[in-house]
């Protein structure tokens, strides 16, 4: 069976629905040679994932997916192949916890005064790992206020919706130089999804190590744009599905992958 890693996938110590262990069990289910853990502005899935990897012979690298901020528009970067135990990557993730609590009650702030109640204890009782708009979102559907997690964000919680909020953010080259000092490598996540044509331009200036060419269930003629891009800037390229598990089951895990020695030219510190 050839070699096919996926490098962007979620727990439940983010917004994944499937347990680190559920999900290094799928990927060896489904004949995944490799995967990285992208948890957002969090390595704490970690902790359980390296041994069970080890037990599964699966190949594990490194990652994560930080939010920054760059000329007001949300961007992702992907972190990978650094050391899980550096303190700049700890204070990262701090850093970003944080964020998100303060974020997450102004969100709830401004639903209260639409009059959708959501307690800050009820989304606490969710997790603990990095809580969001998606869980947000899900306690929005329990409790009546949308129907799905799309009209969720539709209509209140998404970018630029009434109960928005963009939360204190992180730059991007403050982001790319804390990977660089943890000995890892700074890819910029789905360009596929980004807007802002100009801001896009000045975006690929900075210092990234690669960006992420094959994601989710994008045509290769979609990929191709970020293909060029990557052998023009002498970038590594990427690839995954972004798999979050049932909570967006129309997203499979292994859909988007690459090969044995794109994942190596990534992690060299396996």
């Amino acid at each position: 069976m050839s070699f096919r890693a996926d490098l962007h996938c979620h727990t439940t110590f983010s917004d994944g629905s499937l347990t680190p262990e559920q999900l290094l069990r799928h990927a060896k289910e489904i004949g995944l040679s490799a995967i990285s853990i992208t948890d957002h502005d969090t390595v704490e899935a970690y902790s359980q994932a390296r041994p069970l990897a080890k037990e599964l012979g699966l190949l594990l690298g490194a990652g994560a997916e930080f939010s920054c901020v760059f000329q007001k528009m949300s961007v992702h970067l992907l972190a990978y192949d650094f050391d899980l135990d550096a303190p700049e990557i700890t204070n990262l993730c701090a850093l970003h916890r944080r964020r998100r609590i303060l974020r997450n009650k102004t969100i709830l702030d401004k639903l209260s005064r639409l009059g959708m109640t959501i307690m800050e204890e009820e989304l606490s009782a969710l997790g603990e790992g990095s809580l969001g708009r998606p869980h947000i979102a899900h306690l929005m559907i329990k409790k009546g206020y949308a129907s799905s997690i799309k009209d969720a964000f539709n209509r209140f919680i998404g970018d630029g919706k009434p109960c928005y909020d963009p939360g204190e953010g992180v730059s991007v080259q403050e982001t790319i130089d804390i990977i660089h000092q943890a000995k890892g490598k700074a890819f910029v996540a789905h360009p596929h999804l980004l807007e802002h044509a100009r801001k896009i331009k000045e975006l690929l200036k900075y210092p990234f190590d690669g960006i992420e060419c094959h994601y989710a269930k994008f045509l290769p003629e979609q990929e191709k744009r970020w293909i060029n891009t990557a052998k023009e800037k002498g970038w590594l390229i990427s690839g995954g599905s972004d798999f979050h598990g049932p909570s967006k089951e129309y997203i499979q895990l292994g859909c988007s992958w690459v090969d044995e020695e794109t994942f190596h030219k990534i992690f060299q510190h396996i």
